[in-house]
């Protein structure tokens, strides 16, 4: 009767509005991602850029690692009009569109200097929108909504990149890359309509009297209350933030040039592929995250996930060793993307545990922007592997990348993996999630 109870309440958690609105979101984050990530590196492919280069173009995506930079403006100013995260998020969907459509008049043989200027931007307002509605979701969702929201937000964002990387290559092997920059930045502004449909969570916190605490507050607090509220364990859990997935986010920043030129897969291959294996991977992977995770426990599944994450890599491997075959590209597509979609859910649920909700904004920006350092900041690592020791040695040591983060899960103290206790932040009720490692 218990375990009836307990699917109903998931069921009515899956089935409300306000998972709807938080997939809505994820949607309108990862529009933006695969243009400066896999789309750029494959529009980049086919203007004969070297490898080298290529992965160079990764720090383009600098403004994903460095948004906790800017993130406390976020928190400190609230627009004149639907509040301080809906107001946010309308004003970096407008700017996004912008960008977009610029960009999508550059030509990046005859003027790569351009193309690298606007991806940078398309980054930083992307990277902005990432931390308006990271930090919406970290205040609207309650305690027992964290893990299935994580679960439909990834669910939104990755539906979005296979759009992208799906729909997007197909449109540009039938017409051009403008095409598809175009098309994105369209579905963009109707993807706005989630930002008027979503709730304004109400403000933790007092107003600021002055510039102090408007401007040096915002910006310093927020760090000074997460060691002061974790102590040592700060630094294991902004190393664990670094480190988990550090692996995978090298090979997502070079895995366009992987199919397109070591494979010799066209772009209507990749997106036919990708839309078939990929999609059905994220649902089941989403599927999956939401419903094993409050049972396995936040630790458990961090360190099952990463292992998953991990072992997906020496598929590719195998490819990169016998090249093209359908069926082990297929297969090797799916796996990944299920055990992708499964860690990153469990990943940002962690994330939101992390942070105390009159600083959220700031304090997710920073968690996960070092999430990004594999890709953003040591990108170029990879294009040199590649390049002197060839794509098995690339995928073998970005499996072998995931073991750190891994033993940090082993040693992340109980404060690390629970919502805050303290006052603004929401109060004391102790998730699914650490009640199953408890009774583990």
């Amino acid at each position: 009767m218990a375990g009836d109870r307990k699917r109903g309440a998931w069921a009515e958690i899956f089935a409300s509005r306000r998972m709807a609105v938080t997939a809505a979101l994820g949607f309108a984050s990862g529009l933006p991602l695969l243009l400066t990530g896999q789309v750029l590196a494959l529009w980049l492919t086919d203007a004969h850029i070297d490898i080298k280069t290529i992965a160079l173009f990764a720090s383009v995506g600098l403004p994903y690692t460095f948004k906790f930079a800017w993130a406390w403006v976020l928190d400190a100013v609230v627009p004149p009009f639907l509040g301080r995260r809906r107001g946010w998020m309308l004003i970096t969907q407008v700017g996004l569109i912008a960008a977009i459509a610029t960009l999508a008049s550059a030509d990046p043989a005859s003027d790569t200097s351009f193309v690298a200027i606007m991806a940078i931007a398309v980054a930083a307002l992307s990277a902005t929108q990432d931390v308006a509605i990271d930090a919406w979701r970290a205040e609207i969702l309650d305690p027992e909504e964290r893990a299935a929201g994580s679960a439909v937000y990834v669910l939104g964002y990755r539906v979005a990149m296979l759009v992208v990387g799906t729909a997007g290559l197909i449109l540009a092997d039938l017409t051009s890359y403008r095409v598809v920059f175009l098309g994105t930045a369209v579905l963009l502004a109707l993807s706005m309509v989630a930002t008027f449909l979503a709730e304004e969570p109400t403000r933790v916190g007092p107003r600021p009297r002055d510039l102090v605490e408007a401007v040096v507050v915002p910006l310093f607090k927020p760090i000074l209350e997460f060691f002061q509220r974790l102590g040592w364990a700060a630094l294991v859990a902004l190393a664990f933030a670094a480190l988990y997935k550090f692996g995978d986010q090298m090979v997502d920043g070079l895995i366009g040039p992987f199919w397109r030129r070591e494979l010799e897969l066209s772009k209507t291959e990749i997106g036919t592929i990708t839309k078939f294996a990929g999609f059905t991977g994220v649902a089941v992977g989403g599927f999956l995250a939401g419903i094993f995770t409050p049972r396995l426990g936040s630790r458990r599944a961090l360190i099952l996930f990463g292992v998953l994450q991990a072992s997906t890599n020496f598929l590719y491997v195998a490819l990169a060793i016998t090249g093209k075959s359908y069926p082990l590209i297929v297969g090797a597509i799916f796996v990944d993307y299920v055990a992708n979609t499964m860690g990153t859910a469990v990943f940002m649920a962690v994330f939101i545990a992390m942070c105390n909700k009159q600083f959220t904004a700031m304090q997710y920006a920073l968690l996960t922007s070092l999430s990004s350092v594999g890709k953003r900041v040591f990108g170029w690592v990879g294009g040199d592997i590649i390049a002197d020791a060839g794509w098995a040695a690339f995928f073998s040591s970005t499996a072998a990348m995931a073991i750190p983060g891994i033993l940090l899960v082993l040693v992340l103290p109980r404060a690390v993996l629970q919502p805050p206790k303290k006052p603004g932040s929401e109060p004391a009720e102790e998730p699914a999630s650490a009640a199953a490692e408890e009774a583990g």
